[in-house]
């Protein structure tokens, strides 16, 4: 093959990259539409699918060169813009749809998430050169979920939902959970196992013939998140110790 034609396909290839980073809007208009027909359980289906579609585009556009050979469109432009309807705006509406927010506050707390997501969405510091998130990167689809499967109260969800917010707009540390090098051999088959325990959970609710061991998965949709926060802690405040000791 020339390089001409290698260079037709590599295109071809990276245009077809952004049209499956695209297809994560239609998931979250599909978890929309289920939200608004009060399909909770479809809801939670199609945020994992957008999940999946955020996390598999970003290793293979780095292997494709996105950037050189499918430059007429913004990836990580588009990427964002994705991800703040899918990550934020639909599992927000399924909050309010859901009634989690504490009586008579559900304007002022959904419209404090809005306000903080699009401030962190925007920050030039968003994401450090070794591929950490400064703050919580706004994956509001993932927390939303576990609200309702734990079946958390208005009470519990207020709080968690305003330590979100503020984290924000710090420099607490949080893994990119497929780029950061250290403690990756650990990080992703907990992610794998994370989001198969969630998939699990979510396509079981409301469902009258729910796999058996529901225990067990709530634990994992539990413990990962604690891990992060915990390996965010020490990277925020200890971080030269792993450097020492990992890399």
């Amino acid at each position: 093959m020339s390089i001409l034609d290698s260079d037709s396909v590599l295109r071809r290839a990276g245009y077809a990259l952004h049209v499956m980073t695209a297809a994560g809007a239609v998931a979250g208009m599909l978890a929309l539409q289920a939200i608004i027909d009060n399909r909770v359980r479809d809801a939670l289906i199609w945020l994992i699918v957008s999940q999946i579609l955020d996390g598999l585009d970003g290793p293979i556009a780095r292997k494709l060169d996105v950037e050189f050979h499918a430059d007429r469109i913004d990836g990580w432009v588009l990427d964002l813009v994705v991800d703040y309807l899918t990550c934020v705006v639909v599992p927000v509406v399924l909050m309010i749809q859901m009634n989690l927010f504490p009586a008579h506050y559900e304007t002022l707390i959904a419209a404090a998430i809005f306000l903080f997501a699009a401030l962190w969405f925007a920050r030039t510091d968003l994401e450090t050169d070794d591929h950490w998130f400064n703050g919580f990167p706004a994956v509001w689809n993932l927390v939303v979920p576990t609200f309702i499967i734990l079946d958390a109260s208005s009470k519990q969800v207020l709080i968690f939902s305003a330590i979100l917010c503020v984290s924000q707009l710090t420099n607490f540390k949080i893994p990119h959970l497929v780029r950061v090098q250290r403690l990756r051999i650990v990080t992703l088959p907990l992610a794998v196992i994370y989001l198969i325990a969630l998939t699990i959970l979510s396509w079981n609710y409301g469902s009258p013939t729910a796999i058996q061991g529901s225990g067990i998965l709530e634990f994992i949709l539990l413990a990962f998140p604690v891990y992060i926060f915990i390996y965010g802690v020490v990277e925020t405040w200890f971080g030269g110790y792993l450097q020492y000791y990992f890399d």
